[in-house]
């Protein structure tokens, strides 16, 4: 399962205090916990004013649903509406994380890791060579190095 890093605005208007905010994160720390995330502890009041956002570790497939659960949580925290922001993953350089980049891309493959020579993971990716007619192979084996942190070989079928 991969990791998700969901950012959201808990104060677009400014309208908290610093102490609302200082409370409003001791909640969420307590809460978040409860459903099986965590929170990145922040000084919000320190944050500038419309960019106090919180961070929350959710782990999901799908950055979207990550991204509603996030968004659920932080409203009935802070009892405003919260703004979602940008959803990241965390990378470990897993099989689940090559899966996750080849998602992102709305494609789908084979991953087979091996051990390299040097002491490091060579994987190979198998696609479909239709799917690399709509995206540049160049970007998929890009993202996937940056992703694996490792070499990478991607195969057509």
């Amino acid at each position: 399962m991969r990791t998700a890093v969901v950012r959201v605005n808990v104060d677009p208007e400014s309208a908290f205090t610093a102490a609302q905010l200082r409370d409003g994160m001791a909640v969420l720390l307590e809460l978040a916990g409860e459903v099986g995330a965590d929170v990145v502890q922040n000084d919000l009041a320190a944050m500038p004013a419309g960019r106090r956002e919180v961070e929350l570790l959710i782990a999901a497939e799908d950055g979207d649903a990550a991204r509603d659960a996030a968004i659920e949580l932080c409203t009935n925290v802070f009892g405003t509406k919260a703004v979602p922001g940008v959803v990241t993953f965390i990378s470990r350089g897993t099989d689940d994380d090559a899966h996750g980049v080849l998602s992102g891309f709305g494609l789908t493959g084979e991953i087979e890791r091996t051990p390299g020579g040097d002491g490091f993971d060579v994987v190979y990716v198998t696609l479909r060579e239709t799917d690399l007619e709509r995206i540049p192979e160049s970007r998929v084996h890009t993202a996937l190095e940056a992703s694996l942190n490792c070499e990478v070989h991607i195969r057509t079928v």
